[in-house]
C-alpha cells in the first residue's frame, strides 16, 4: 500500500525493453534503503525491485505485460522523470490516502488553468471510470494523491503550486497521458452494492415461482 504522497522524482537511468514488457533501472537520491524484494511505486504502479546498485544509487524492477498494457510506462526513455513513493510501513502517517499501486487506466490531460497558487488540471479517463470518480474524493494521478474537484465526461483536480513542483505534474501538459487509480473505497462501494441488488433480484425470482 501507498499514500500518493511522492518521496522523490527520480529519473530512467537505462530500459530493457523486451516484448510488452520492460525492465527499468531507476535513479534516486531518497530512496537509498531499499532492499530487494520491496515494492516501489514508480509513476503509480507498483513495481517490485529485482536489483540494487548502492554506490550508483539505482534500482531495477521489472513492468509486466499487465502494467505495460495498462499504463504510461511504455512511454518511458532514459532520462525521463519519474514520481517515486516506498510502501506504507505501518507506523507511518497516512497523509494522502489508500493508494494500491494497481492502475486502473490511464487518463488525457485535456485543459490545465491557473487558479490563484494552484493549477486546475481536466482529466479525460475512460468512461469506465467514470462512475468511481466523485466530487471531493480521491484519485491518484501517476501517483500523486489528489481531490476531485468535479466530474462530468471528465474530471477536475486542483494541484497546488507546492505540489506541482515536486512531482513530475510540473512536466504535464495538455494531450498527455497520466495513470489513474481510483481510490479503491468505490470499487468495494460498487462491489457490494451490486451483491446486494444481485441478491435482491434472486429473492424476487424465488418469491414469484413460489406464487
Amino acid at each position: 500500500m501507498f499514500t500518493g504522497i511522492i518521496e522523490d522524482v527520480g529519473s530512467v537511468e537505462a530500459i530493457d525493453r523486451r516484448a510488452n514488457a520492460l525492465v527499468l533501472t531507476v535513479h534516486s537520491t531518497e530512496l537509498t534503503d531499499l532492499e530487494l524484494g520491496d515494492s516501489v511505486a514508480v509513476n503509480g504502479p507498483c513495481l517490485t525491485v529485482v536489483e540494487i546498485d548502492e554506490s550508483a544509487e539505482t534500482f531495477t524492477v521489472e513492468v509486466t505485460p499487465e502494467t505495460y498494457r495498462r499504463t504510461n510506462l511504455r512511454e518511458l526513455q532514459p532520462g525521463s522523470p519519474v514520481n517515486l513513493e516506498s510502501a506504507l510501513q505501518l507506523n507511518d502517517g497516512l497523509d494522502g490516502h489508500l493508494v494500491t499501486g494497481h492502475i486502473d487506466g490511464t487518463g488525457v490531460v485535456t485543459d490545465l488553468r491557473r487558479e490563484e497558487k494552484a493549477r486546475i488540471y481536466s482529466i479525460r479517463p475512460p468512461e469506465k471510470l467514470l462512475p468511481y470518480l466523485a466530487e471531493k474524493g480521491s484519485v491518484a494521478v501517476d501517483g500523486v494523491s489528489l481531490t476531485v474537484v468535479d466530474v462530468d465526461r471528465t474530471f477536475s483536480v486542483s494541484i497546488t503550486d507546492y505540489t506541482e513542483d515536486e512531482t513530475i505534474l510540473t512536466e504535464t501538459g495538455v494531450g498527455d497521458e497520466v495513470n489513474l487509480e481510483v481510490d479503491v473505497i468505490a470499487r468495494y462501494v460498487e462491489r457490494l452494492a451490486g451483491e446486494s441488488e444481485g441478491e435482491t433480484d434472486l429473492m424476487r425470482k424465488l418469491e414469484e415461482l413460489n406464487q
